[in-house]
């Protein structure tokens, strides 16, 4: 993150709420890390950011806002019958600070508070299974290949 003082701010919006840089900085975090980091080639237009709830950590201070940490929660019906918490990334510099596991613990929350009478099915990288598992999803699929990346989709009970 940016050097100098700075102070960690949470956001949750709409597609509509989202400012123009807000946006912005959203879609280049997630091309920096699903894209270039991962070397995972997908078409992140999906068009399912008009319909999710967003939830961004800002990394702030004197002069400079960044992203630290994202992920969007999609309602019953958009890309599951199930609620859905997804696109889930902790951009570089802020990893290692714990902040990916406040990040899934509040859209966790979120998730439950927008859509509480139904369960939630996420699409995780396989290496994460575990990190997932201890916010209560259970795996319900064998790995499958996701543009290159190995997935399990994990579902978490209507709270």
């Amino acid at each position: 993150m940016t050097g100098g003082t700075s102070s960690l701010q949470w956001q949750v919006a709409t597609f509509p709420e989202l400012s123009n840089a807000e946006l912005y900085a959203v879609l280049a975090a997630r091309q920096q890390v699903f894209v270039l980091e991962q070397q995972c080639f997908y078409n992140d237009f999906d068009g399912l950011d008009q319909v999710a709830h967003h939830l961004i950590a800002w990394q702030e201070g004197e002069g400079y806002r960044e992203i630290a940490a994202y992920l969007r929660v999609l309602p019953p019906g958009a890309k599951y019958d199930e609620k859905s918490i997804g696109r889930v990334l902790t951009t570089q510099a802020a990893r290692g600070s714990g902040i990916g596991r406040e990040l899934m613990a509040r859209g966790v929350a979120l998730a439950d508070e927008l859509y509480p009478s139904y369960a939630n099915r996420i699409g995780a990288q396989a290496y994460l299974e575990q990190f997932y598992a201890s916010f209560g999803f259970a795996t319900i699929t064998a790995p499958y290949d996701e543009d290159g990346i190995l997935h399990v989709d994990m579902l978490r009970p209507a709270p």
